[in-house]
């Protein structure tokens, strides 16, 4: 009977104010304790000695590939039609590299550069130009034979038409919707 009784009950809630739990931080420090032991020791000779020799080998160099760099490429492009023509070779072995490139200019010189690199010299170039820069003068006949465009768009067309007459509206029912509205339809 108390189990039906108390099931009749509405439980009660209230809200209480939080409780303030912040307390400033204590100082827990303290200082060391004195004792007769040595905290640091430095490492033994044993754990931090020098490579030996025998792990750097010339023969592991050439087992991996390793070693000094050796190359040489050349590439170049001459297109009678458009009239491009230029191109590169370069040649390193170890620390030096020497090289050289061209390009033919629109002013009808080659412009050449030639370079090397020896270790941590820099870049140390040498630019020459092979021919005489020219300049044709414009002729009567290029300038007349160039005409401006002419325009190409028209005008655009209406893309609705016309009634032809007053009477095709005549000939229509106009529905008027009226002010009455019904209940949506399921």
């Amino acid at each position: 009977v108390a189990a039906l009784a108390s099931a009749d009950k509405r439980p009660t809630y209230s809200y209480q104010q939080p409780q303030n739990s912040y307390s400033p931080p204590q100082n827990t420090y303290q200082a060391p304790e004195e004792s007769s032991e040595e905290v640091y020791s430095a490492p033994s000779e044993e754990v931090y000695s020098a490579p030996s020799e025998e792990s750097y080998s010339a023969s592991s160099e050439e087992e991996y590939g390793y070693g000094p760099a050796k190359y040489d490429f050349d590439w170049s492009v001459k297109d009678e039609y458009s009239g491009n023509d230029f191109g590169q070779e370069e040649t390193r072995d170890g620390d030096r590299t020497d090289g050289s490139y061209y390009v033919h200019l629109p002013d009808g010189r080659l412009q050449k550069v030639t370079y090397y690199v020896d270790g941590d010299s820099g870049y140390v170039a040498e630019v020459t130009y092979e021919g005489e820069a020219q300049y044709p003068e414009a002729s009567e006949e290029s300038s007349e034979s160039y005409k401006a465009p002419r325009p190409s768009y028209s005008a655009p067309s209406p893309s609705y038409s016309a009634p032809s007459s007053e009477e095709s509206y005549e000939s229509e029912e106009i529905v008027v919707p009226s002010g009455r509205y019904g209940s949506p339809r399921n």
